[in-house]
């Protein structure tokens, strides 16, 4: 249990040391997780259920020769790739600006180790320690949270892509 606090009180204490900053990364950083955790319980647990629909009605379909049935089935695999790729651009959004709040992070730093150059010289290096550290915190933050939504949202993609030829290849079958 100590190792739990000990634990919380420097996450709070290195959630102090960024400032604003870092607890905006941290806000758009939950965000971004909360979309990629819902792509993927849609892509695990909705999606299948909706290729079983989507493969039933092309099966009762008494006609699946004519242009017109081949539009239907088009407009089937158009729907799933656009239910599948829901969110994809907010989460991409969301990781190219996790990056951008780091830098702005880092700005903060420095303007705050500038000011305590201006005001103290360079004598005063625990004011400049802080503002280094806020630089450095703030950057390893965005730039940590953006590399695992990459990861993670390149993921996505090739699911997304896999699984909508898959439907195409299982229309074509029936």
């Amino acid at each position: 249990m100590d190792i739990l606090n000990s634990n919380l009180f420097e996450i709070g204490l290195l959630m102090e040391q960024g400032g604003i900053v870092l607890w905006s990364i941290l806000l758009v950083s939950v965000v971004m997780w909360v979309l990629i955790i819902e792509r993927y319980y849609f892509v695990y647990f909705v999606y299948p259920k909706q290729v079983e629909y989507y493969i039933d009605a092309w099966q009762h379909r008494s006609d699946r020769r004519s242009w017109c049935s081949q539009q239907i089935r088009s407009g089937m695999i158009a729907h799933s790739r656009y239910e599948l790729q829901r969110h994809i651009v907010p989460i991409k959004t969301l990781t190219g600006v996790l990056p951008m709040l780091g830098l702005l992070g880092t700005v903060y730093g420095m303007i705050q180790t500038f000011d305590v150059m201006t005001v103290f010289g360079t004598g005063n290096t625990r004011g400049m320690a802080s503002g280094i550290s806020i630089a450095l915190i703030t950057t390893m933050g965005g730039l940590m949270t953006a590399l695992s939504g990459m990861y993670f949202i390149t993921q996505l993609q090739q699911q997304v892509s896999r699984r909508v030829d898959n439907l195409a290849a299982a229309l074509r079958r029936y």
